[in-house]
């Protein structure tokens, strides 16, 4: 993976006046290296990671002392382990899967939310669309069958019979949407919608959140043992992550050509990295936000969390959550 590292005026004063000082003084010169953080993210390399790439591109951790690497998750990489071991400092995460790592005693701490609403969809055609929960009922919908406790909590939540809707198993694709196999799909919101939009299929989502399913997503999480040994790295981690995130607010379009260029190996389509960019910004960014900062997270919205974690079977507290780091890299 290529780093592109810009060196900022900040960092040229200061390695260009110690020199300078050093060779005033006949001494040799000392160059203190940036401390190694290896960063774990939850999926392939694509926009969904933006604001990290910024943060990494444009200096903003170097400038705070750290050399990240950010590696890659996918089908075959779990986020948890690496950071469980210690081999990563921080992972992307989700709350489901970070309190079932805890139910087996991993020591994890959600730091900061950088999904304000979670990404789980019911995509439909337009032309037969699902606009509310109860639109569900009599219609075939299309999922991993791994899912079913997602699609059993949202029908819970919204008084639906669950057997009153179909489950197709299939792969992830809008083919069998698209194709009349199944009338919905349970999806993200970022990813199959975005596909079919780039088709040219007219498409139709309903954001489960915006029906209470609330499950913190793209969580940023790390060990108890990481907060009170590293705690000065993780803040100043947050600290890029925040000024990654909000260039990537002020311009998404820069940022999918950004993630393009970073991996030109990854088969990334600039069109669809910027219109996933885009399709972005409402799920990570809110009122709250706006307020308070990214990844920002309140005792409301934690007591939201853990009413839709219990309809998964996920029986966790309140202090699995930890504001503390990012209050301080609000400060």
């Amino acid at each position: 993976m290529r780093h592109l590292h810009h060196p900022t005026r900040r960092a040229l004063l200061q390695t260009g006046g110690a020199a300078l000082g050093a060779a005033t003084l006949g001494l040799p010169t000392l160059a203190r290296a940036n401390t190694a953080v290896n960063f774990q993210l939850s999926w392939l390399h694509s926009v969904q990671f933006g604001g990290s790439y910024i943060a990494l591109d444009r200096g903003y951790w170097a400038d705070r002392g750290l050399d990240i690497a950010l590696s890659q998750g996918g089908p075959n990489a779990p986020v948890e382990p690496p950071v469980v071991s210690g081999t990563a400092l921080v992972g992307i995460s989700a709350a489901d899967y970070t309190a079932a790592a805890v139910a087996q005693g991993a020591p994890f701490k959600i730091i900061a939310v950088a999904m304000q609403k979670n990404p789980f969809a019911i995509a439909s055609l337009s032309a037969n669309p699902v606009n509310s929960p109860a639109d569900l009922i009599g219609k075939k919908i299309g999922m991993s069958v791994s899912n079913t406790p997602v699609l059993q909590a949202l029908c819970t939540i919204n008084d639906i019979d669950i057997t009153q809707i179909e489950i197709v198993p299939t792969q992830y694709d809008p083919a069998p949407l698209v194709s009349g196999q199944v009338d919905c799909l349970l999806c993200w919101e970022t990813d199959l919608p975005v596909a079919m939009d780039i088709q040219g299929v007219e498409n139709t989502t309903m954001l489960m959140a915006d029906h209470g399913y609330s499950v913190h997503s793209q969580t940023y999480i790390a060990t108890e043992d990481s907060i009170a040994s590293r705690r000065a790295d993780l803040v100043n981690l947050l600290k890029g992550e925040v000024m990654g995130w909000n260039d990537y607010l002020s311009d998404t379009d820069a940022a999918a050509a950004l993630t393009v260029e970073m991996f030109p190996d990854a088969g990334l389509d600039l069109a669809t990295q910027k219109l996933q960019a885009e399709r972005q910004v409402p799920l990570m960014f809110s009122e709250l936000t706006q307020t308070s900062g990214f990844g920002w997270f309140t005792q409301e919205t934690i007591a939201a969390n853990l009413e839709t974690l219990a309809l998964l079977g996920r029986d966790v507290s309140a202090d699995l959550w930890d504001r503390s780091l990012l209050e301080e890299a609000h400060a």
